[in-house]
């Protein structure tokens, strides 16, 4: 079943990142690489490509960011229906939007009237995995880190089952290209079991390879408007 997200006018359509890390901290580099240099490079790279690709994300018209976030929730909609149709309902951990990403807050509201649960993101701790808390439409958010708005400290903390990452780029080998401050990653590493992964981004974002490092983990799933670009399978692991 889809949902209708025509009477939604989430003006532009689109928001920004759970973390801001990249630009606290445009230095960043795993230093767990083998070659330090090459750490380096790699990089710089991702600054450049960073930049780059947020420009071109921010010069897309208001008509074409409302037409690829509605794509992309439709899309996300089937994903997670998938999910939920293996039996237990799982609790789902989007992403607060703020300025120029895809805006899923439609979709958020309409999975939480049929009964799905959801969580979102914050940073409890720099340099730590990210904690989840509980989120319902009557949520009374608060300010949290890098001034994104949270699920406010009273709020139930739990473990995702499915966790949507937002991507500033990303390849067909199932890895992402984040926002530098490595806060997905380190999420992923530590959790037990690991939470069902789908990056959402642009398929205008699409990179040859992001050079991943040793502590870059591939996505389960990569959505964009154009659908299911990478999913993960015992072939491809």
């Amino acid at each position: 079943m889809t949902t209708d997200f025509d009477s939604f006018k989430c003006p532009g359509g689109f928001s920004s990142p759970p973390c801001m890390a990249g630009e606290i901290a445009p230095d960043y580099f795993d230093p767990l690489a083998v070659d330090p240099e090459q750490a380096r490079d790699v990089a710089r790279w991702r600054k450049a490509e960073r930049i780059r690709l947020r420009a071109a994300r921010k010069a897309l018209a208001s008509a074409d960011r409302l037409s690829i976030a509605t794509a992309l929730m439709a899309g996300l909609e089937r994903v997670i229906g998938r999910r939920s149709a293996r039996g237990a309902n799982p609790i789902v951990a989007f992403y607060w939007p703020i300025k120029d990403e895809p805006d899923l807050r439609p979709l958020m509201t309409a999975l939480h009237d049929k009964g799905q649960r959801l969580a979102l993101p914050l940073v409890e701790q720099k340099a730590a995995p990210l904690v989840f808390r509980r989120w319902t439409p009557a949520t009374r958010m608060e300010r949290g880190h890098w001034d994104i708005p949270v699920p406010p400290q009273d709020a139930p903390v739990c473990q995702p089952d499915v966790v949507l990452a937002p991507l500033m780029g990303w390849d067909r080998a199932g890895y992402r290209l984040g926002y530098g401050g490595g806060y997905f990653d380190r999420t992923l590493a530590a959790a037990g079991p690991r939470p069902y992964s789908i990056g959402i981004g642009l398929g205008s974002a699409e990179l040859s390879t992001i050079f991943p490092q040793p502590h870059d983990i591939p996505l389960d799933i990569i959505l964009t408007e154009r659908g299911v670009e990478y999913e993960r399978t015992p072939e491809n692991e």
